[in-house]
C-alpha cells in the first residue's frame, strides 16, 4: 500500500456497529481476515450475533 492516498485506501463495514473503517498499516498482512473496526466491537460480537 505504499504511495496510496488515504482517500483511496480499501474500506470495510463493521458488522456490529455498521460503521465503515479503512485499511491500517497494522492490518497489512491480515486485511482479508479483519472483520471488526475495534476491540470493543470484537468483544460485543457475541452479544449481538
Amino acid at each position: 500500500m505504499k504511495g496510496v492516498k488515504k482517500e483511496n485506501l480499501p474500506s470495510k463495514q463493521c458488522p456490529v456497529c455498521n460503521r465503515p473503517f479503512t485499511w491500517r498499516k497494522k492490518w497489512e498482512r491480515d486485511w482479508e481476515y479483519v472483520k471488526y473496526c475495534s476491540n470493543k466491537c470484537k468483544k460485543q460480537k457475541t452479544i449481538i450475533i
